[in-house]
């Protein structure tokens, strides 16, 4: 097997690698990014709300209970667990595979999130006639698989990445774009230290996770609203090459 050929591998490889680097960080976070909007622009086509907008959600239930409609206000209560409990699996996983000092700590949770795609996209449908409260099973599938990737890719980044908290990652774009535009006019009276000045590389990483996340729902809600639910097929086979990327390169023994 020539090096052309190779490159691919290795370089899926090294995005869920356990040894990082900032540049494996980025590239991840912008792919997870990508896949969380098309989930989620897509998805608010197939269940009629946005799964990853847990402010949204929790916000939404303090009005429903003020105004008295107790079933609505416990139905996002619903997909606010349904996300809590998608982030506490995969640090269950994670520090499972950790402290058994598995080779692959991040591939059994990409290979969950895969299959959990699947069921959305072969039995979206059927699961979408179930109800929790009045929460459908499918919304309940989306947010669960949402807080599951966002909270692989925050353990994944040591918390500087967040795939589906975009509110966080455009104040972040908004605080450095203000530090830019900053005037450090008479530097004679401050030190080095306090000068104000921007952090381009973490406004680059926001703006590109941001980007990614914006063409993500593009493409996945005309995707959803030409296929329906198979349009999470492609996304699921991606995560699983994705996944197995580093298993597959040690059995071809690469370098």
């Amino acid at each position: 097997m020539n090096l052309r050929s190779n490159m691919p591998i290795n370089y899926l490889s090294a995005l869920t690698s356990p040894k990082r680097s900032p540049r494996t960080n980025l590239h991840l976070g912008v792919t997870l990014a990508a896949v969380a909007g098309a989930l989620n622009a897509g998805g608010f086509l197939a269940v009629g709300q946005y799964t990853s907008h847990m402010t949204g959600m929790l916000a939404a239930a303090t009005d429903d209970l003020v105004l008295g409609r107790v079933l609505p206000a416990m139905a996002a209560l619903v997909s606010l667990i349904s996300f809590a409990s998608g982030a506490a699996s995969t640090a269950l996983i994670v520090n499972f595979a950790k402290r058994n000092r598995l080779p692959y700590i991040y591939t059994p949770v990409l290979l969950l999130e895969a299959i959990l795609l699947l069921l959305f996209g072969l039995i979206g449908t059927k699961l979408q006639q179930h109800e929790v409260i009045t929460v459908s099973f499918t919304t309940v599938l989306l947010c669960y698989t949402m807080g599951l990737q966002n909270a692989l890719i925050t353990k994944i980044s040591n918390a500087e990445i967040r795939t589906t908290h975009v509110t966080g990652l455009v104040t972040d774009i908004g605080i450095e774009v203000g530090k830019m535009l900053y005037w450090n006019k008479d530097k004679s009276v401050s030190t080095p230290n306090e000068e104000v000045g921007a952090n381009r590389k973490k406004l680059r990483l926001h703006l590109m996770l941001v980007g990614a996340f914006f063409v993500g729902g593009v493409l996945g809600a005309s995707a959803f609203k030409h296929l329906g639910f198979i349009a999470t097929v492609p996304l699921a086979i991606a995560l699983i090459f994705l996944s197995l990327a580093p298993n597959l390169k040690q059995r071809l023994k690469l370098n």
